[in-house]
């Protein structure tokens, strides 16, 4: 310490001793109460037993004091992991009875090899067990000398977090491995399927336009190698047409389900094919699967059934519809979309078909009712009500086919008139009655003879209607807007029950 000096002002004495005081607090508060510091060349400094417990409550998941044999003396459990809470009873155990059974050598080996002088062993992995196989939990330890009577710390950190992330990490990865097992399997198929289809195909994408498969069949009649048609345009496999057009008119074709076809010429040999598109989405991405059949007749012979009634189909001048057994439209040829104005076979399909006959429901009914009994109907008359146009008049007959387990209805529809359908269907009785009208005329009064004619067309319009139901007498009722209680008593003035062997009851 050094002196200060006689000539020092009031100041700057006080100023010294405060400086003197703060010097001193500063070397007395790094000290302990014997006098030594706390840190000490990086020695950790004395902590209470109590505050220690706490320190490594919070360090580790659970730390388990045990003595050199691997007898538990004392367990501390992390208040933040409560499924530890079952440990605390293990105390005054051996550590082995704790533990599965393959994780009991791991423990007696790695504790061998710390008492033998050499404290800077691994942790070890343990799988601790409650004997009834309930509830396991895989814990890393590390050992602690902690004095000198030979007791050692074991520092424990839960490992179920990572085990459950390991588990399923490898959930995942067996999931993956079986959908490209699946993948390679459907691929091996696919493969397989288009070698040995005797038909060419190609698929194409349709936002680029470029082929992505060929079989062996395709590669042969456009007579290229395969590595000059995969990745390319479609459209340059044929002359005469663009990029893109080609593409648009396929896809929309196959959208149509109308004359799904195009007749085009490859290039570089000149044989004319036929294009039959089918457009399916795959991925998120629209594809087209090309059929590729040539025109001179190689690839369909003259009685291809199939072929034949398509085309038929496709260009007949007969109106034909086909529809399910509930009379929605499935499918309907352009001559039928005539009939009724439409544009499109779209905005027909799914759509009733009784909503286009004169009679709605009345006229399907008498139509599929008839099929059903006979397997057929024919001449049927009614009227088409189109979209925009009036109505027309047809004939209709309809035969009832069987697609596999369903019922479909094949509509024949053919375009007449009201002349033509009175001269189809001619009333003997009829033209007797009109000449007892017209020999009436003289010998009777007006009122008589229009009483008489009123009976006439009467008669004629039972008749009609019960010739066309096919003696259904409920759909001929409907037809002619009659109760069936009030036709029967009509068909019984006019005799016309014993007509079908029918006695009045």
């Amino acid at each position: 310490m050094r002196a200060t000096s006689k000539n020092t002002s009031p100041n700057e004495r006080q100023g010294w001793d405060l400086n003197h005081e703060n010097g001193l607090s500063q070397q007395a508060s790094s000290m302990t109460s014997r006098g030594t510091k706390y840190w000490n060349s990086g020695a950790i400094p004395l902590i209470a037993p109590e505050i220690l417990g706490d320190i490594i409550a919070e360090v580790a998941d659970v730390g388990v004091v045990i003595s050199e044999t691997g007898t538990i003396l004392s367990i501390i459990v992390n208040p933040n992991n409560d499924a530890f809470r079952r440990l605390e009873h293990w105390e005054k155990k051996d550590l082995r009875t704790t533990l599965t059974i393959e994780s009991v050598s791991k423990f007696e080996n790695r504790l061998a090899e710390f008492l033998g002088e050499n404290p800077l062993v691994r942790p070890v992995e343990l799988n601790h067990t409650d004997g009834s196989d309930r509830w396991e939990a895989p814990v890393r330890y590390s050992f602690h000398r902690i004095g000198p009577d030979g007791a050692i710390l074991l520092l424990g950190r839960d490992l179920r977090p990572i085990a459950e992330m390991q588990q399923q990490l490898v959930e995942a990865q067996l999931a993956l491995e079986r959908d490209y097992e699946t993948q390679r399997e459907y691929d091996t198929r696919f493969r397989v399927l288009m070698e040995s289809s005797s038909e060419a195909m190609l698929f194409v994408s349709v936002a680029t336009g470029e082929i992505t498969e060929a079989n062996s069949a395709a590669v042969a009649l456009i007579d290229r190698p395969i590595e000059n048609l995969i990745n390319n345009q479609l459209s340059g496999c044929f002359e005469g047409r663009k990029r893109g057009d080609m593409v648009d008119v396929l896809a929309s074709q196959a959208i149509s389900d109308i004359n799904k076809k195009m007749t085009v010429e490859l290039r570089g040999n000149g044989q004319t094919v036929e294009v039959f598109p089918t457009v399916f989405r795959a991925a998120g991405e629209r594809i087209l699967l090309c059929r590729l059949v040539p025109e001179n007749g190689k690839g369909m012979r003259p009685d291809d059934i199939n072929q034949n009634l398509q085309s038929l189909y496709a260009d007949g001048p007969e109106a034909i519809v086909f529809t399910s057994d509930d009379g929605d439209v499935l499918s309907a040829n352009d001559a039928f979309l005539d009939l009724i104005d439409v544009a499109h076979d779209i905005n027909v399909r799914g759509r009733s078909f009784a909503d286009y006959l004169q009679r709605g429901s009345v006229d399907f009914k008498v139509l599929t009712e008839n099929a059903s009994r006979a397997g057929r109907m024919r001449n049927y008359a009614t009227k088409l009500a189109g979209e925009y146009g009036s109505p027309r008049a047809v004939e209709v007959s309809v035969t009832k086919v069987m697609a596999g387990q369903r019922t479909v209805f094949a509509f024949v529809l053919r375009d007449t008139n009201r002349a033509e359908m009175a001269q189809a269907r001619p009333h003997p009785s009829s033209d007797e009655n009109m000449r007892s009208v017209a020999e009436l005329v003289g010998s009777a009064t007006l009122k008589d003879i229009v009483a008489e004619t009123t009976n006439v067309v009467e008669k004629m319009c039972i008749e009609t209607a019960v010739e066309l139901t096919m003696n259904n007498r409920v759909a001929a009722a409907e037809m002619l807007g009659l109760s069936r209680q009030s036709l029967y008593v009509k068909l019984r003035k006019f005799d016309l029950l014993s007509r079908d062997g029918e006695t009045d009851k």
